[in-house]
């Protein structure tokens, strides 16, 4: 791995281990969401808020991991203009404050050429990238090149993973692993399922790097219970959204919103 790769995974990597919390947090942005100014907006407030590191989603037509809250987003998003090169200005503006984390499906990161596609993402200065749809068994040309630029390709794992194919996972994980919480789409949950801690305690023994919990954390309870299960991040997004989608100011609303969730996860025990 190059001098580079271990540069950017590093920041990652520190993100979690100072976060000061019982776990980082991490919340979901969509980019362009409600309009490109108004996303960095509300990633800014994010930051403010106590966030550690921000996920920023590339909207797209066909998201095969979002629930209904994020899909109406980025098709709102689209509908407004967004694009590729308005999203990376978002991570450019927010990459001096937090480790970004660009979250697309594999069709945009192939469909102008792979290389190119990540030194436009390196040039912006986020930090990896998540390819929800990209298969573990498709992944090391992409692995690659994202060690090559210092991004960390940030892979999934989720609860009905087998055993063999999550220790493969995890081997190659960079910056975080992606630990999916419950069986389906993104989208708020009343409660969390009952093998929590053990969906949590699979992805740690399959890995070196930090495990963070998505899909379904949506209230300071959930995330507190995501911390305290063993989880060292807790990814959080459909309930910022739809706060984003709600609000006359949707920046100040998801600030509210992720200040709760941090005090939530409260200082590191």
């Amino acid at each position: 791995m190059s001098v580079a790769a271990r540069d950017g995974i590093s920041r990652i990597g520190a993100a979690f281990a100072d976060s000061g919390k019982r776990a980082a947090l991490m919340p979901y942005v969509m980019g362009g969401f409600p309009t490109l100014a108004e996303s960095a907006r509300i990633g800014e407030a994010c930051v403010r808020a106590g966030a550690d590191v921000i996920e920023l989603g590339l909207p797209y037509s066909d998201p095969l991991a979002d629930g209904p809250v994020i899909h109406a987003a980025g098709t709102e998003a689209l509908r407004a203009g967004a694009n590729v090169a308005g999203v990376l200005e978002v991570a450019r503006s927010l990459a001096p404050s937090v480790p970004v984390v660009l979250m697309c499906y594999a069709n945009m990161v192939f469909a102008p050429g792979l290389e190119a596609f990540l030194d436009r993402l390196a040039r912006s200065g986020a930090c990896g990238l998540i390819v929800p749809d990209l298969p573990h068994g498709e992944a090391p040309e992409v692995l690659e090149a994202c060690d090559e630029r210092g991004l960390a390709l940030v892979p999934l794992a989720a609860p009905t993973t087998p055993p063999e194919r999550l220790a493969a996972i995890g081997a190659d994980a960079r910056g975080f692993l992606y630990t999916v919480s419950v069986v389906g789409t993104t989208g708020e949950r009343r409660a969390l399922p009952d093998q929590f801690a053990e969906v949590i305690a699979r992805a740690r023994a399959a890995t070196e790097v930090p495990v963070a919990l998505g899909f379904g954390i949506g209230t300071p309870e959930q995330a507190r219970q995501a911390a305290d299960a063993g989880a060292d991040g807790v990814i959080v997004g459909t309930r910022l959204v739809r706060a984003a989608a709600e609000a006359e100011d949707p920046a100040e609303a998801v600030g509210s919103v992720v200040a709760a969730l941090a005090a939530g996860l409260g200082p590191a025990r």
